[in-house]
C-alpha cells in the first residue's frame, strides 16, 4: 500500500504479549537481536516500573518507556528512535488503575528527514467469565478506545495502535468458532466493538495485505497440545490511522519465537511503512 516512489524511510513496528518480561526476557531478547523491529510494543509485561530489565533491552539499542503492575498487565514501548509518552492511562475511566495503555510520538529520523510517528501500546481486557462485571469491564474499555482513536483520527498523522486487543475478529481467526462462541474473546458484543474502531477509519494491518487468509493466529494456549496443532486465535493486532496505511510496505506474523526457549503463549505481529 505505500507509494511507488516510497521515501526510503523505513520503520518496523511490532507488538509482542511477552506474557512476563521477566520471566522471559532471554526469549525476549533474542527475538529483538533476530528481528530487530525499530519499534516493539510490548503487553503483559507483569512488573512494576523499578523491576523492569532495563538495562539489557537498552543494551541493544532501545529508548525504553513502560506503565507497569505488580504480577498483572503492563505495557510498554521500545523504539530506536527517540519519543515522547503522551499518555500512560487511557483517558476516561476514572478510577481505572489497570496498566493497559502507553502512547508516545516517536521522532523517526533518517539523515536531515524526520517524521512524527505515534504509537499506541494497547492491553485490551480479557473479559471472562462473560456473566461477571469482568466482561462490562472490556466492553467499556473498547468504548473508551473508540472515543480516544476518535480523537487521535483528527490529527491527520501516521499512528499505529498495536497490542494485544484480546479480541478475534471473525471465524476466521480462531481454530475452533463453535467452541469459542460464548467466550469473550468471541462475542459478538467483542466484535463489535473491534469493528467499530475499523469504522472510524483504522485499517487492520494484517488484513490489508492478507485479505480473507483464514486461520493465522498470534496466540496459541499453553494446554493441550494447541501450538502443535497449530490451534490458535489471531488476537493481537496492529490497527493503522489512514496517514500510516498509505505507508504499509509489509505485515506478517512471526511464530519463530512461540516455538523458542520459555517461549510466551503469544507471538508477534510486525508490519513495516515507508514513511
Amino acid at each position: 500500500m505505500a507509494s511507488v516512489e516510497g521515501s526510503g524511510n523505513v520503520i518496523k513496528i511490532a507488538s509482542f504479549n511477552v506474557n512476563s518480561l521477566r520471566a522471559r526476557i532471554g526469549n525476549v531478547l533474542t527475538w529483538l537481536r533476530s528481528a530487530k523491529p525499530d519499534v516493539a510494543l510490548l503487553q503483559e509485561i507483569k512488573c512494576l516500573d523499578t523491576d523492569l530489565p532495563k538495562l539489557e533491552i537498552e543494551d541493544l539499542g532501545y529508548n525504553f518507556e513502560a506503565v507497569g503492575q505488580k504480577s498483572y498487565n503492563g505495557v510498554a514501548i521500545l523504539s530506536k528512535h527517540p519519543f515522547m509518552v503522551e499518555e500512560r492511562r487511557l483517558p476516561g475511566g476514572e478510577g481505572d488503575d489497570h496498566a493497559r495503555y502507553i502512547e508516545a510520538v516517536i521522532d523517526v529520523a533518517e539523515g536531515k528527514r524526520h517524521k512524527a510517528l505515534r504509537v499506541a501500546s494497547i492491553y485490551l481486557p480479557n473479559g471472562n467469565p462473560v456473566d461477571t462485571d469482568k466482561f462490562s469491564y472490556k466492553l467499556q474499555w473498547l468504548e473508551r478506545l473508540n472515543d480516544h482513536a476518535q480523537q487521535l483520527l483528527d490529527l491527520e498523522e501516521p499512528l499505529v495502535l498495536g497490542g494485544d486487543y484480546n479480541v478475534a475478529p471473525t471465524d476466521d481467526d480462531v481454530y475452533d468458532p463453535a467452541a469459542w462462541a460464548n467466550d469473550a474473546l468471541c462475542r459478538p458484543e467483542s466484535r463489535a466493538g473491534y469493528f467499530r474502531l475499523l469504522n472510524l477509519g483504522y485499517v487492520d494491518a494484517f488484513r490489508a495485505l492478507h485479505g480473507a487468509e483464514a486461520h493465522r493466529y498470534t496466540f496459541w494456549d499453553y494446554q493441550a497440545g494447541r501450538w502443535q496443532r497449530d490451534e490458535g486465535l489471531r488476537i493481537d493486532h496492529l490497527l493503522l490511522s489512514p496517514q500510516a496505511a498509505d505507508s504499509l510496505d509489509e505485515c506478517d506474523i512471526d511464530k519463530t519465537p512461540r516455538n523458542g526457549d520459555k517461549p510466551s503463549d503469544h507471538t508477534p505481529i510486525w508490519c513495516s511503512l515507508d514513511l
